[in-house]
């Protein structure tokens, strides 16, 4: 019940946001990866391509797990730290037919440090990597959470910036995998945001 409600009323404030989006059209199929404090935004403006959302297994995710199941996601639980390859596994399959969504640096942090599972995903499925950064024009911003989570107040503007898919080859090997982790982190980090 309390996900629930707590879900209608994201979903009304959502609904108020002005939103501007720059960059590349989203491809058809890829995983889309932004950092676990502005996720809102970007949750809400893709909600329309029916994607696919890696979300915690957490009793904390299942509030978001509602909100996206609410907003037509087909939502994953997993992490890195809870059931990582069976979400692994999934987040490859989903990102093969449509678009995944993924906070590469939740849902524990560090705060902003790219996790391997994202660019992982994209290079077995064969798809691109898309960065997103989300700056909100006014927003509430939790200090004292580990993500400086930012939740848009009502009408607030939101400006939304797709970076440049990155391609990973297909017969990358593992250093050119972490590379490409390397690259993702710094285009998110040049992208600024929120």
């Amino acid at each position: 019940m309390k996900a629930r409600l707590a879900s209608l009323l994201l979903r009304i404030l959502a609904s108020t946001w002005r939103m501007q989006v720059s960059g590349p059209l989203l491809p058809d199929r890829g995983v889309v990866a932004f950092w676990h404090g502005e996720m809102l935004p970007v949750w809400a403006f893709c909600r329309h391509r029916r994607p696919t959302a890696l979300v915690s297994a957490s009793a904390d995710g299942a509030l978001l797990a509602q909100l996206l199941t609410d907003w037509s996601y087909r939502v994953i639980r997993g992490s890195s730290s809870q059931g990582g390859s069976e979400a692994l596994a999934s987040m490859t399959e989903a990102a093969a037919h449509g678009l995944v969504l993924v906070t590469p640096d939740g849902p524990r942090g560090p705060r902003h440090e790219v996790k391997p599972g994202a660019v992982v995903a994209a290079h077995r499925a064969g798809v691109p990597v898309i960065p997103v950064r989300a700056r909100n024009g006014w927003s509430t911003v939790f200090e004292k959470s580990w993500d400086r989570f930012e939740l848009p107040l009502p009408f607030a503007r939101v400006r939304l910036t797709f970076g440049e898919p990155l391609t990973i080859a297909p017969d990358a090997d593992r250093e050119d995998v972490d590379a490409s982790i390397r690259h993702l982190q710094h285009h998110l980090d040049q992208m600024g945001g929120g």
